[in-house]
């Protein structure tokens, strides 16, 4: 007698901010859609987004401010950064995540239900409990950052693993492992992991932060192709081009404005960045110097210039898959989800990488040839408009941003990334 397949629910633990969320909320809606229940474990923040997106939602640490914590200025630091966002988000959620998988774990098996979870690079509680528990995890990362090579290595602050031979590299990684992640991560996991019965954990950042069930890259291999050194289980699924279609389109006026004129530059350092001010002072400025128009977006006006220039204007948000291709370039801060879009807009763009995998994700934007690094330290008006100026201008750019987007043609990052997690599941 051959048994129905189990009904599956499907746990989506996304901990970070919008662009670090967003590619859940569009597997969770195509999950949903093939007829899987899904649950999205994320800040409260997030909450009436994934609802109106049809997916359940839990806050696993409700008393945790994402607001508040993301004032915190020491985030944007590239080398004190990661340790900062660890004790803030990390750390405090490894409990909180386990204990959430854990109960919905024991309801699935009671209801007869697969349970499949889906979870973050951060979402270390996840990946406890793949090993405590047996729950099938698929990690989810969604840069090329934290995959490990030797031809082709990511770009970290302060650490110069992409330079030297490869023993050099060789003997960076391993000492970067022993004295600073395993040390700082392993301080607070492995004691927790202590109180489950596990053993203490290594090679955090090299081995264990990837389920060995199945590993996801969303991006695709032309731009971060797989390396030797990379684990056997990873898969490749593309760019999830998800920025709240369906749930926070744009508004009547919003579309009268962009076909009043000229398509306007974008401007964003993230959905994260509170501390702005300067960012788009320089845009206003870059924009008036250039006579272009200019959308300055951030849900924290605060930081917005009390005085605009004529064409220049601020908005809260408008879906990126909807906005850039109607755009003339994209000025932001290198987050993977920001610069996805703008790869899939076919427009140019200038990166001001401030931490985490901004850096990486911008080398490879020039090795493109699609856009231009500008440091934090010379992100001005002057400096802004001079480098916008040049790659407008530049014929042979706006041909490598077509090509870019024109790479897009027939791929579907968030079918191919629900794929997996279906298979997973089984």
């Amino acid at each position: 007698m051959t048994l129905p397949p189990k009904e599956t629910h499907a746990i989506l633990v996304a901990l970070g901010s919008s662009g670090d969320v967003h590619p859940f909320i569009g597997i969770g809606r195509e999950l949903r859609r093939r007829g899987i229940r899904v649950t999205l474990v994320a800040a409260g923040w997030f909450r009436e987004v994934a609802e109106k997106a049809g997916l359940d939602f839990i806050d696993p640490l409700p008393e945790l401010d994402f607001v508040a914590s993301i004032e915190d200025e020491r985030i944007w630091d590239p080398l004190r950064g990661t340790p900062v966002i660890l004790d803030l988000f990390v750390r405090p959620l490894l409990d909180p995540v386990y204990r959430v998988i854990e109960r919905a774990l024991a309801v699935d098996t009671a209801a007869g239900e697969a349970t499949v979870v889906v979870a973050s690079s951060l979402a270390f509680g996840a990946r406890v409990a793949q090993e405590r528990l047996g729950v099938a995890l698929v990690t989810v990362h969604l840069s090329p950052m934290l995959f490990r090579s030797l031809d082709d290595p990511p770009r970290v602050p302060g650490v110069f693993v992409h330079r030297g031979p490869h023993w050099f590299r060789k003997l960076q990684w391993s000492l970067a492992d022993r004295l600073l992640i395993d040390p700082l991560i392993g301080r607070w996991l492995n004691p927790f992991r202590a109180t489950l019965g596990l053993p203490p954990a290594r090679g955090l950042l090299r081995d264990w932060i990837h389920s060995p069930l199945r590993t996801l890259g969303l991006f695709p291999a032309w731009f971060a192709a797989p390396q030797p050194e990379w684990p056997r289980q990873v898969r490749l699924t593309g760019f999830p081009l998800y920025s709240e279609e369906g749930v926070s389109d744009a508004d009547d006026q919003m579309k009268a404005w962009l076909e009043e004129g000229s398509p306007p530059i974008l401007f964003t350092p993230g959905s994260a960045h509170l501390h702005g001010h300067e960012f788009f002072a320089a845009a206003a400025d870059a924009c008036q110097r250039l006579g272009r128009r200019g959308l300055l977006l951030t849900r924290f006006p605060d930081q917005i210039p009390r005085a605009l220039p004529a064409g220049v204007r601020h908005a809260a948000f408008v879906p990126f898959r909807w906005l850039v291709p109607r755009s003339a370039a994209l000025v932001h801060h290198g987050g993977i989800g920001t610069l996805s879009q703008g790869l899939a807009g076919g427009v140019p763009q200038i990166v001001m990488p401030m931490g985490f995998d901004q850096f990486d994700n911008t080398a490879r934007i020039e090795r493109l040839g699609v856009g231009l690094a500008l440091a934090r330290k010379s992100f001005r008006g002057p400096a802004l408009a001079a480098l916008l100026g040049k790659l407008l201008a530049d014929q042979s750019v706006a041909d490598r941003c077509r090509a870019a987007a024109d790479r897009f043609a027939g791929a579907d990052g968030i079918a191919a990334a629900a794929d997996e997690v279906e298979a997973a599941g089984r």
